[in-house]
């Protein structure tokens, strides 16, 4: 599956975004789905993952509250709602796929959107 994030921009503290991102293909359905991120200088670290069929969420702590995950998958299209944004939040975020693998480690995901910068000012 080919991915395609969009939606990042530049926000003030306090602001909420919602990031979105495409799928190619008829099989969107059979993937588990995850948000990443990359801070400048930093590792590259996970946000959120969704089931399949929409029905089960994970958050990382950093996040939870903050953030949901959410799936459309008659449009192939995967969102990460983004509320409370702060300065730390600023980052590359990724959307990744993963037909067999539901877990929070980028290695078990194998197919990765280009990336959409979040900037968060204070």
């Amino acid at each position: 599956v080919q991915l395609q994030a969009s939606g990042g921009g530049l926000v003030q503290a306090g602001d909420s975004l919602r990031p979105s991102c495409a799928a190619s293909g008829r099989t969107f359905s059979t993937y588990y789905m995850a948000w990443f991120r990359q801070a400048p200088g930093k590792e590259r670290e996970f946000v959120a993952r969704i089931t399949k069929s929409g029905t089960g969420t994970y958050y990382a702590d950093s996040v939870k509250g903050r953030f949901t995950i959410s799936r459309d998958n008659a449009k192939n299209v995967v969102y990460l709602q983004m509320h409370s944004l702060r300065p730390e939040d600023t980052a590359v975020y990724y959307c990744a796929a993963s037909m067999t693998v539901y877990g929070s480690g980028s290695s078990g995901y194998n197919s990765w959107g280009q990336g959409t910068l979040v900037t968060v000012s204070s």
